[in-house]
């Protein structure tokens, strides 16, 4: 089932995102924040490194920066988005399938090919021929098209040499990734 169906589904769920960690955006603070009632978790708790909405899922990257645990805070961000959802579509029930799938990077490896995979998921799935024409992802921000300071962006390109190779790693991923070469989380890619 679709979780974003427009645009101000997208933006609302980015507000509650934002809320939610204590994050400052100006890009997104043109929008009425005041009127959402979300206590944020302990602020500086989670860094967003990246991230991508889908129309039925989507991908947060985030590094735990202190002792809490990562339930709390997807707790509050679906309750708080179902809650809108439910309410604009007149919908009744649970929102999301299951539960929140929680994987721990252990090298940086890992770290960047991630990136990728959550990057390429829009052209991946035949939404879009260029990541960065995504609306709904953290991508044009790191390809330096968008501002949206919402991602601790430097995680990813302090690995790089300079924006341009993170750029260059992202197309070159796109391939293996569309072809399914991803054996599991530790084994990279298979050539």
């Amino acid at each position: 089932m679709d979780i974003f169906r427009d645009d101000q589904d997208y933006f609302n769920f980015m507000k509650r995102l934002i809320l939610t960690l204590g994050v400052e955006s100006p890009t997104l603070q043109r929008a009425s924040l005041q009127g959402l009632r979300i206590q944020p978790v302990d602020k500086d708790a989670f860094s967003v490194v990246c991230y991508c909405l889908m129309p039925n899922h989507f991908h947060l990257l985030l590094r735990q920066n202190k002792n809490l645990s990562i339930s709390k805070l997807m707790t509050k961000l679906c309750s708080s988005y179902s809650k809108y959802f439910n309410k604009k579509y007149d919908h009744v029930g649970h929102l999301f399938q299951d539960q929140f799938k929680a994987v721990l990077i252990e090298n940086d490896e890992y770290l960047t090919w991630l990136s990728a995979y959550i990057h390429q998921n829009p052209k991946v799935a035949s939404m879009v021929d260029d990541p960065r024409q995504y609306k709904w992802s953290s991508y044009s921000d790191f390809a330096g098209l968008d501002n949206i300071l919402v991602c601790n962006k430097e995680i990813i390109l302090d690995k790089f040499v300079d924006l341009k190779e993170y750029v260059t790693y992202v197309e070159d991923a796109y391939e293996p990734i569309r072809r399914g070469k991803l054996i599991d989380r530790f084994d990279i890619i298979l050539d």
